[in-house]
């Protein structure tokens, strides 16, 4: 089972919603759930904070993805892995970063759509 799996697997047994996991990492449903299927790469931190969130271990949640990547990504995760580097890390976050101003970019213009 690759970490996505177990993560969404123990959040559902624990009877939380992607809603209340983004919520509580100052994030929106949209990008968390990004995060759960593996689509944006979740931070040794945001590892941290979800494991806190749940009451878990970080190993419960998480599994090296050296063993099992998911297809078609061809770049490591970085999930907690010890040997990241710093420099991975800010690359890492400056990536989810820009992912989340284009949503709120996106958010923006419907919002001023709909007003007119």
């Amino acid at each position: 089972m690759i970490q996505k799996e177990k993560l969404c697997k123990i959040r559902k047994q624990k009877g939380y919603t992607q809603q209340q996991l983004a919520d509580f990492m100052s994030t929106n449903v949209s990008n968390y759930s990004r995060k759960e299927t593996g689509n944006v790469k979740i931070t040794k931190e945001e590892w941290e904070k979800i494991s806190k969130f749940l009451g878990v271990s970080i190993e419960e949640i998480y599994e090296n993805e050296e063993t099992e990547e998911p297809k078609g990504n061809t770049n490591k995760a970085i999930g907690v892995a010890e040997s990241a580097s710093n420099n991975d890390l800010n690359v890492e976050l400056i990536k989810n970063l820009l992912d989340y101003i284009a949503l709120l970019k996106e958010e923006n213009r419907k919002l001023k759509e709909s007003i007119i």
